[in-house]
């Protein structure tokens, strides 16, 4: 028996060949992309047999629905962070939060992102994902219905429009700057993040002067 499988056995007998799993699968994502992902790898990289995911994962579709219900968690984590750290919590300003909050989580994580919105091979029913994935647009749609001043955003046409266009945009914004498209106007001793502060921020602060 070599090295490798023992290790592998012995995560599995610990409880942790999920998590590892996981682990291993956000790293194929991030350096092949959906096109060079596969279980095989994943479970190499875990340190197990390639037999060994089925485990916990029904196929890889599974396994990336998992991962991208995790994903939905940090987005939403990534907010909620940004929320905490200002000092007013003034609709306008919370809202604003949430939006750089949104940019943050896409710029830091571009192969979590892209799973997110654009795979085809998710379960988009699947219970967990559903949650998640909808308590990331209902933090948005709150703070957009704080900053109309009303209960719910979602229960007439303007409100509704206010709250695809906040997010339409946010999300336009994330795409194209992981894209590279927002290179010109950055300063020669700019750094990347604080470019992209500094371009989230003039942006909320031009989508809430609509208001």
């Amino acid at each position: 028996m070599t090295a490798e499988s023992t290790t592998g056995k012995r995560r599995y007998h610990h409880g942790d060949l999920k998590a590892a799993l996981l682990e291993a699968a956000e790293a194929v994502l991030a350096e092949k992309g959906l096109e060079g992902f596969t279980l095989r790898e994943c479970a190499r990289r875990a340190g197990v047999s390639h037999a060994a995911p089925k485990h916990h994962f029904r196929d890889v579709g599974h396994l990336l629905t998992v991962l991208a219900t995790l994903a939905f968690q940090r987005l939403n984590a990534a907010m909620g962070h940004r929320k905490s750290m200002i000092e007013s919590q003034d609709a306008r300003a919370v809202l604003q939060a949430i939006g750089e909050g949104y940019i943050a989580f896409a710029a830091d994580n571009p192969h979590l992102f892209n799973l997110m919105f654009n795979c085809a091979l998710l379960d988009n029913q699947d219970p967990e994902l559903t949650a998640e994935s909808e308590a990331a647009f209902k933090e948005l749609a709150r703070s957009v219905a704080a900053v109309r001043d009303v209960d719910d955003a979602m229960t007439d046409e303007a409100g509704r429009l206010d709250v695809v266009l906040m997010w339409s945009v946010v999300h336009g914004f994330s795409q194209l700057f992981i894209f590279g498209q927002f290179e010109i106007g950055r300063g020669e001793d700019e750094s990347r993040e604080a470019w992209l502060q500094r371009l989230s921020r003039q942006l909320m602060a031009r989508l809430l002067a609509l208001y």
